[in-house]
This record gives C-alpha cells, structure tokens and sequence, in this order.
C-alpha cells in the first residue's frame, strides 16, 4: 500500500466519522451549515490576513473541501502542519 491510498483512507475514515458526529447532533442541518460556515469562514480570514502572521494557506480544493468538512478543527491543523513542515 502506497502513502497516497493511505493518506486516502485516513481522509475516508474522518469524513465518515464526522458524519456519524453530526448524525448524532439534534439539529443536523443548522450543526453542519455552522460547521462548513465556521470553517470556511476561517480558512478565508486566514489567506487574506496570515501573510501578516506569518502563515499562509491557499485555497485550494483540498482546503475548501476539507474546512468546510471538518470546519476550524481542520483550518487550525493545517496550519500546525504548515508551520512544522
């Protein structure tokens, strides 16, 4: 098994749990629209304001898609990853 098909299961793994997280939430619909919002949201203010900080993502459809999945949570690991690698 080569690192992208793990890299791709690993990415599976945590959409569908994510998912079984917001199954389980009583407002569904308003949880995942907040979740994608916030995410997104964070993901946006830090491209335009992280050159000032020291720290750039770009927006790229890994990013958007994985923000608005996963929300801030994935925005703050991005760039602990950035900022380590």
């Amino acid at each position: 098994m080569n690192g992208e098909m793990l890299f791709y299961i690993i990415c599976a793994a945590v959409v569908i749990a994510v998912l079984v997280y917001y199954a389980g939430r009583r407002r569904r619909l308003l949880s995942v629209l907040f979740g994608a919002f916030s995410g997104l949201a964070a993901l946006m203010l830090l491209n335009m304001f992280g050159e000032k900080i020291g720290v750039q993502l770009s927006l790229n459809l890994f990013n958007v898609c994985g923000s608005a999945v996963l929300g801030v949570p994935f925005v703050a690991a991005a760039v602990i990853i950035n900022y380590f690698l």
